[in-house]
């Protein structure tokens, strides 16, 4: 049976997220989802004349292939996907999986293998193509969310169909003021960051590339982080679970840093000498997502949050860094999580995660969802 809510998000996913036009290519990277979203986002595809290709995968198989994946192999895979990549216009993937961390037994330095041969694949689609990234819903993110299974696929069609040009306003002015700040000052419960972002380019998140969406990014001047931060949400990265990460810089350095796993953060860290440095900074405001559940695309969203993002750097907000690790680590400042405020430039933008200038009113949950 047809769920009209494929039919809705598959529309949206074409026709605003990557503005698909006629004769456009585009490939819906299909990771552990149901066929019928599937078809329904093939459907929508060829509603506006564009063209779909389809890959599909599996998250035990692709485990497997991490696990005995070798130089030769990997160089082949890479230079196939990059090949169809660069016939691509856009990219659509939905990510699913009944286990979050089903690649946890994978070794450290096999995913490091894998990351590396692959990054020139993820660079041309990031820089090249119109692109939108988004989970699906399953049993498994509903249980990290304390929910059940059909409470959390109403909450995820309802996050990933809101009206997302609502944003718009509220985000230009964000981005316009992040863009005239000098001085970043972020104050809070074993948090107390200091950092600039002059002349650093800053880039409102709407809908057309990540689903959920609801951010504005830049990145710091890369020596410029001073202080300590601690991310109360808790995370999946290389499918390994991380709790109350605290993270301390020196010279934009991270010269400490421990979690719930010190050991496997700092062999992350160590990756290459970037991992250690900043890529991004940003403020987040999605009304709908308010309580971590260790997916990132989700909660670096939620409303009242911002992400400090150890590795590498978003071409658009370039500050120089370089690293084959980017992990969106999450603070949320509202009251319930122990509160916080972002300066700029000694003037208070956010306070307990509701921002304060008349300006930027238009982001709060109150104007973004209607009431």
């Amino acid at each position: 049976m047809n769920d009209p809510r494929y039919d809705l998000l598959a529309k949206n996913l074409v026709s605003f997220s990557v503005s698909l036009k006629r004769g456009e290519r585009v490939l819906c990277d299909m990771f552990d989802v149901p066929d019928e979203m599937t078809v329904a986002l093939v459907r929508a595809v060829r509603a506006v004349g564009a063209v779909p290709f389809v890959q599909i995968h599996h998250g035990r198989v692709s485990r497997e292939m991490a696990l005995g994946a070798v130089d030769e192999g990997l160089e082949v895979t890479a230079g196939v996907q990059l090949a169809q990549m660069k016939k691509m216009h856009a990219y659509i993937a939905f990510r699913g999986g009944a286990n979050a961390t089903e690649s946890s037994d994978v070794p450290p330095e096999q995913m490091k293998l894998v990351s590396k041969k692959m990054k020139a694949v993820l660079d041309w689609r990031v820089k090249k193509t119109k692109w939108c990234v988004l989970r699906w819903p399953s049993p498994g993110m509903a249980q990290l969310a304390g929910m059940s299974t059909e409470a959390f696929e109403d909450f995820y069609f309802r996050v990933c169909t809101l009206d997302y040009a609502r944003m718009q306003p509220g985000m230009k002015a964000l981005a316009s003021l992040m863009m005239k700040t000098d001085k970043v000052h972020i104050k809070g419960p074993g948090t107390d960051l200091r950092f600039s972002i002059k002349g650093i380019a800053a880039i409102p998140c709407g809908g057309t590339h990540n689903i959920p969406d609801g951010e504005v990014f830049t990145a710091p001047v890369r020596n410029s982080v001073q202080g300590h931060v601690s991310y109360n949400a808790p995370t999946i990265y290389q499918g390994v679970a991380f709790d109350n990460v605290k993270l301390t810089f020196k010279d934009g350095k991270i010269t400490e840093a421990t979690s719930s796993n010190t050991e496997k953060l700092n062999h992350i860290l160590d990756s290459d000498p970037g991992a250690r440095f900043i890529g991004e900074f940003a403020i987040a405001f999605n009304p709908h997502v308010l309580s971590a559940m260790r997916d990132i695309l989700f909660d670096e969203k939620i409303a009242g949050s911002f992400h400090f993002t150890p590795g590498q750097c978003y071409e658009q907000t370039e500050n120089g860094n370089r690293s084959q690790v980017h992990w969106d680590l999450v603070c949320i400042q509202r009251p319930e999580h122990g509160g916080g405020e972002i300066w700029f430039d000694e003037k208070l933008i956010r306070k307990d995660g509701l921002f304060v200038p008349p300006a930027l009113h238009a982001l709060n949950p109150k104007h973004l969802l209607g009431k």
